[in-house]
C-alpha cells in the first residue's frame, strides 16, 4: 500500500487540474493526455493553443465560474475540459448546454456552415456518472443503434475515475486518470516513470505543491466551494420546510388531524400548532 503525502496538491481538483494542464508551458502534457483520450492526429495536435480556462457565471448561483481547459488544435477543433469531483445535478443536460455553445459559438451572421469545426468535451467526474456500464472511459458522437455515423462535428468523451480499475490495463489513458485520482507520492514516483510527459507532469504537481502562494490560492478556492455549497444547502434545506408547511397548510384547511400531517410532512406538533393560526 503506498504512502500518503498529504502535502501534494490534489489533481482532481479542477484548480490544481487546470494549473497543469492548463498552462501554455506545458502544451506536452496536455497533448499527451489528449492522445491517449481520444482518437486524433498527432499533427492535429502539434499546434494546440490553450484558451482562457476561465469561463463567466451562468446564474448567481454558479460557483466563481467554472474552472476547464479549453483548447484549439492546429486544423480547427474546439476541445474543453472539465473535471467534477462531486455530483453535479443535471451534469448530462449541463454538458449539453456547453457543447451546443461550443457549437455556435464559432459562427457568425453571413458565414458558411462550413466553418463549422469538430467540438470535443472531455467530462472527467470522480464519481460514476453512466450508471449502465463499469467501463471507465466512453465516447459518444451521433450515431444509429447500427453503428452509422451521421455526423462527427460533436463529440464527448466521459472519464470516470470512481471506475478506474485498481491494476493497470497497460494504456495510457489507464496512467493519466491514475495520475489524476491518486494522492499517493508512491504511485506519482512509479507513473513518472511511464514516459517524460508524466515525468513532467509529477515533477509540476511537487513543484505547485511546494509554493506557498499556490497553497493559499488553492485553500482559498476550496473555502469558497464550502461556502457556495453551504449556502446552496441552506436554500435547497428552506425550499424543502416550505414545500411542507405547504402540504401542512391544505392539510389543516381539510381538517386532517394534527398526528397525520406530522407523518406526512416530518414537521413537529409545535410547527403544525404554529401554522393553524394561518387557517383560522
Amino acid at each position: 500500500m503506498g504512502s500518503t503525502n498529504k502535502n501534494l496538491l490534489p489533481v482532481k481538483s479542477d484548480f490544481v487540474f487546470k494549473l497543469i494542464f492548463g498552462d501554455e508551458r506545458n502544451t506536452d502534457i496536455l497533448t499527451s493526455f489528449l492522445l491517449a483520450v481520444l482518437s486524433i492526429a498527432d499533427d492535429d495536435l502539434a499546434g494546440i493553443t490553450i484558451v482562457n480556462p476561465y469561463t463567466k457565471k451562468e446564474t448567481e448561483d454558479d460557483k466563481q465560474g467554472i474552472l476547464d481547459v479549453r483548447v484549439n488544435t492546429k486544423m480547427g477543433k474546439v476541445i474543453h475540459i472539465e473535471i467534477q469531483v462531486q455530483p453535479v445535478p443535471e451534469m448530462i443536460e449541463r454538458t449539453i448546454f456547453y457543447q451546443s455553445k461550443m457549437v455556435t459559438e464559432q459562427i457568425s451572421s453571413g458565414q458558411d456552415w462550413s466553418a463549422i469545426k469538430k467540438s470535443i468535451s472531455i467530462i472527467i467526474t470522480d464519481y460514476d456518472l453512466i450508471l449502465s456500464d463499469k467501463n471507465y472511459h466512453h465516447q459518444f458522437r451521433y450515431r444509429t443503434t447500427s453503428g452509422i455515423e451521421y455526423t462527427d462535428l460533436t463529440e464527448i468523451n466521459t472519464l470516470e475515475l470512481s471506475k478506474l480499475p485498481h491494476n493497470t490495463d497497460n494504456s495510457e489513458l489507464w496512467h493519466w486518470m491514475k495520475f489524476i485520482k491518486t494522492d499517493s507520492e508512491e504511485v506519482l514516483n512509479m507513473l513518472a516513470q511511464t514516459s517524460p510527459q508524466m515525468g513532467k507532469a509529477v515533477g509540476v504537481l511537487k513543484e505547485l505543491s511546494a509554493d506557498e502562494q499556490t497553497r493559499m490560492l488553492f485553500e482559498a478556492r476550496e473555502n469558497e466551494r464550502r461556502d457556495w455549497a453551504s449556502r446552496m444547502g441552506g436554500a435547497r434545506a428552506e425550499g424543502r420546510m416550505e414545500g411542507r408547511m405547504d402540504v401542512a397548510l391544505k392539510l389543516l384547511k381539510r381538517n386532517r388531524p394534527i398526528t397525520e400531517i406530522m407523518e406526512d410532512t416530518g414537521l413537529t406538533h409545535e410547527e403544525i400548532e404554529a401554522l393553524m393560526a394561518l387557517v383560522e
